[in-house]
C-alpha cells in the first residue's frame, strides 16, 4: 500500500477498513522494522484511549476519578497486552473513548461544532474497523444525561436529536468514501463469514450467546483481575443507587455492542471485545471512588492498599509477558493463537534476517507453507527493499516446481512444522524456533522451520 497508489483501498479485498493501514504508512518511513512501526501505532492509539478516559473522567466525574481511570487503562492486562500488537482494535478502541466523551459534550453543551467533531470521530472509527457502527448507533444513549427539566424540554430534545443526526450524518458519509476504492461490496459480503444470519437467531436465540457468555466467564478473571471486576461491579450498583446518569450512560455505551457481539459473533475473540473494556474500567474507577468517599479515616492509607491490590495481577501478568512469555496466563484460545499455533510467529525476525544476509550477493527463492497470514507476509514485510528474494507461496507439500528452481539457485523454504508432513526428502534443516508448549497435550508443539531445498 504505500509503494502502490493503486493498492491503498487493499484492505476492501478481505472486508476490512483501511484507516489503521493508511496511518501505519508513513510510520515506515520512520522506523526500519516494520513491525515495530505497526505496534508504535497501536501504542499511540493506546495513548489516545489513555487520554480519553482521563478527560472523560475529569469533566464528568472528579480528579480522583479521572486518575483511577487512567491508571486502570495503563495496567490492566486486557488493555496491555493488546496495546503491545500492530492491530486495529486499538486504534478503534480510542475513537470510541473519544467519541463517547465528545457525546456527552455535545447533549451537555448542545453546540453543533462538537457534533461535527462527534461525527469525524465516529467516521475516523467506521475507517478504522466496521463494528464502530455499533457505537453509531449506540452514542444517542448520551442523551439520557440532558436536563430533563420540563421547561424548554421539548427544544432541548429537538435540538440534540438535531446533532446526532448531523453527526450520524457526517460519520455515514466518511464511510461511504471508501466507494471510491475497489472492493467496497466486500465489507457487507464478508460479514455472513463473521455474523449470523438474523435469522438463526429467531431459531436459537442463545446460542452463541450462552458460549460466548462461558468466553467471558475466563476471559475476564484473566485479563481483566478479580479486584477490578469486583471494582466494576461496584461502579455499576453505585451508579443505579445515586442515579448517576453519566455513569449509566458510559457503561450501557460500552456493554450494547458488547452483548450484540456475543449473540450475532460466530467467531469470538477477546480483542473484540477491547472497545467496550476502557469505559468499563472507568466505571470501575467511579466505583472504586465512591468506596474511598465513604472511608473517614485512614483515607490516605487505603487508598493505597487498594492501588496495591489492583497492582498485584497486572504486575504479575506484565512480568510474564516481558520474562517468560511462555507462561502468561492468557485465556486458551487467546494463548493458541498467538503462543502455540501457526499463527503465532516465533522466528519469522530470526529467519528473515539470515536470509537477507544471505541474499546480498545472490538471488533466492523462499517458498512458504502457506498462501496468507503469518507466511508468507509476515515473513515478506522484512524484505521490502530487497530485490534479491522472490517469495513463491504454496502448500505444505515441498513442489517439484521449487526442486527445478534449486538446480539454478538457492531455494529456502520456511514452514510451520505441524502443517508438514512428517518426512520430507531431500531437504536440509536449517532453523528451527520452537513455539510455545501447549497446554492441551492432544496438540504437538509447533515450530517455525527453515530448509533448503536439495535439487
Amino acid at each position: 500500500m504505500k509503494s502502490e497508489p493503486t493498492l491503498r483501498f487493499l484492505p476492501l479485498s478481505d472486508g476490512k477498513t483501511p484507516l489503521f493501514m493508511w496511518i501505519m504508512m508513513p510510520m515506515f518511513k520512520v522506523f526500519s522494522d516494520p513491525l515495530y512501526a505497526g505496534r508504535i501505532l497501536a501504542v499511540i492509539s493506546g495513548l489516545g484511549t489513555l487520554s480519553g478516559i482521563y478527560l472523560l473522567g475529569r469533566m464528568f466525574f472528579n480528579k480522583r476519578v479521572a486518575l483511577l481511570g487512567a491508571l486502570l487503562v495503563a495496567i490492566t492486562p486486557y488493555i496491555v497486552f493488546f496495546d503491545r500488537m500492530a492491530l486495529v482494535d486499538t486504534l478503534l478502541a480510542a475513537f470510541i473513548v473519544w467519541s463517547i466523551l465528545v457525546a456527552l459534550l455535545v447533549v451537555k453543551l448542545k453546540r453543533l461544532d462538537l457534533a461535527i467533531l462527534l461525527g469525524f470521530l465516529l467516521g475516523g472509527g467506521l475507517l478504522t474497523k466496521t463494528p464502530a457502527m455499533l457505537i453509531v448507533l449506540m452514542v444517542p444513549l448520551s442523551a439520557i444525561t440532558m436536563n430533563f427539566s420540563p421547561k424548554g424540554r421539548v427544544q432541548r430534545v429537538l435540538k440534540i436529536f438535531g446533532l446526532f443526526v448531523v453527526s450520524i450524518v457526517i460519520a455515514l458519509g466518511i464511510y461511504n468514501a471508501l466507494r471510491l476504492g475497489p472492493g467496497f461490496v466486500n465489507l457487507s459480503s464478508r460479514n455472513s463469514d463473521y455474523v449470523r444470519d438474523p435469522s438463526e437467531l429467531l431459531k436459537n436465540p442463545l446460542d452463541p450467546f450462552i458460549p460466548h457468555f462461558g468466553d467471558l466467564v475466563e476471559w475476564w478473571p484473566l485479563l481483566l483481575g478479580y479486584p477490578v471486576i469486583l471494582a466494576l461491579v461496584a461502579g455499576l450498583i453505585f451508579a443505579i443507587l445515586k442515579k448517576n446518569r453519566y455513569a449509566i450512560a458510559i457503561f450501557l455505551i460500552g456493554l450494547g455492542p458488547l452483548l450484540v457481539q456475543m449473540a450475532l459473533l460466530r467467531t469470538f475473540t477477546a480483542r473484540y471485545l477491547l472497545f467496550s473494556m476502557a469505559p468499563f474500567l472507568l466505571i470501575a474507577a467511579f466505583g472504586l471512588d465512591n468506596i474511598l468517599t465513604r472511608v473517614k479515616k485512614f483515607q490516605a492509607t487505603i487508598t493505597a492498599l487498594l492501588i496495591f491490590i489492583l497492582l498485584i495481577w497486572p504486575v504479575h501478568f506484565v512480568m510474564k509477558l516481558h520474562t517468560d512469555i511462555e507462561n502468561t496466563p492468557l485465556p486458551k484460545n487467546e494463548r493458541r493463537g498467538y503462543l502455540e499455533d501457526w499463527t503465532a510467529g516465533y522466528g519469522l525476525r530470526e529467519i528473515a534476517s539470515k536470509i537477507n544476509d544471505f541474499s546480498k550477493n545472490e538471488k533466492v527463492l523462499v517458498a512458504t507453507e502457506g498462501s496468507f497470514g503469518t507466511l508468507p507476509e509476515g515473513l515478506q514485510i522484512y524484505f521490502d527493499k530487497n530485490p534479491n528474494v522472490v517469495f513463491w507461496p504454496g502448500t505444505g507439500e515441498v513442489q517439484e516446481l521449487w526442486r527445478a528452481e534449486a538446480e539454478k539457485q538457492t531455494v529456502f523454504f520456511v514452514a510451520n512444522k505441524s502443517r508438514l508432513p512428517g518426512h520430507i526428502d531431500r531437504v536440509e534443516l536449517l532453523d528451527s524456533f520452537p513455539k510455545a508448549k501447549p497446554l492441551d497435550s492432544k496438540y504437538p508443539q509447533d515450530a517455525t522451520v527453515r530448509y533448503k531445498i536439495l535439487p
